[in-house]
């Protein structure tokens, strides 16, 4: 690798695996453990996206990509691929359901907020929500789930209030790490595209910093923050929800893309240094 290259990419790697191996300590994931998911992902990917043009990928090629053993190869290509599938398919569904609640204007009240809905009855309740936006998932297990996360409530009088306007559990660690294995993997997608394109028109990636703040000014950044930042996903959320044909089937077009954006907040306590 070119040395002018190697530098800032080992220091990039430094500081963003700061943050991920604190969440691995936390969680008693082992160095160990932590080393054989790395050498999976590096077989997988010189496998499937380093491969030469009309040649079948070889262990041996992808021993030299990685610098594994041709052994050590083998035995990872033999190993079930780690999947959260279920648990993809989860955010997604209760993703969708909260979505249909915040837009759809049949679950509004007159206001134009989401409504309180009973679980069962007319003219519209939970039940009818799950069915239109969560396909054949029983309505007792997504209201569960929305239940657990503490994104959905009960009232004194047994209807559903919505507390969130997103999919983001608050409670649960299952839920909030599967959040770090989609979010962050597209932010670093993202900007993987950006270092690779020269002639293609760049993702959008921007962010604003300052590192000299008074404690007084964060709580009205964070109000501001998910304020707008809100706001600017529903109303996308608005306009992607007309075209995808898991939400709208007569929906036309060619080919099938995956699109976002994605918003997030930092803060760091820079006091002691």
């Amino acid at each position: 690798m070119d040395s002018s290259v190697h530098k800032p990419l080992a220091a990039a790697v430094l500081r963003l695996l700061r943050p991920l191996v604190r969440i691995l300590l936390r969680n008693g994931i082992s160095y160990g453990a932590f080393a054989d998911l790395a050498k999976w992902v590096y077989v997988d990917v010189a496998d499937k996206e380093f491969r030469v043009s009309g040649r079948k990928q070889s262990i041996s090629r992808i021993s030299v990509l990685t610098g594994l053993t041709r052994k050590d190869v083998a035995r990872l290509q033999a190993i079930e691929t780690p999947d959260d599938a279920a648990e993809v398919q989860q955010y997604n569904r209760a993703a969708r359901v909260i979505s249909g609640w915040v837009r759809d204007p049949r679950f509004m009240d007159r206001s134009g907020d989401p409504a309180e809905l009973p679980f069962e009855g007319e003219p519209v309740s939970f039940s009818q929500l799950v069915r239109q936006y969560s396909g054949d998932i029983p309505v007792r297990a997504v209201l569960d789930e929305l239940l657990r996360v503490g994104t959905v409530e009960k009232t004194g009088t047994g209807t559903l209030r919505l507390i969130q306007h997103a999919y983001v559990p608050r409670t649960g660690e299952t839920g909030k790490l599967h959040i770090l294995g989609t979010d962050v993997a597209d932010l670093i997608a993202t900007i993987d595209h950006n270092l690779q394109q020269a002639d293609t028109e760049p993702y959008f990636q921007r962010k604003v910093m300052y590192d000299n703040l008074p404690e007084e000014i964060i709580p009205r950044l964070r109000k501001l923050t998910d304020d707008q930042g809100q706001a600017l996903l529903e109303e996308l959320d608005r306009l992607l929800s007309q075209y995808d044909r898991d939400s709208n089937p007569a929906s036309e077009g060619t080919g099938r893309k995956r699109a976002g954006v994605g918003i997030y907040y930092f803060e760091e306590d820079l006091s002691s240094e």
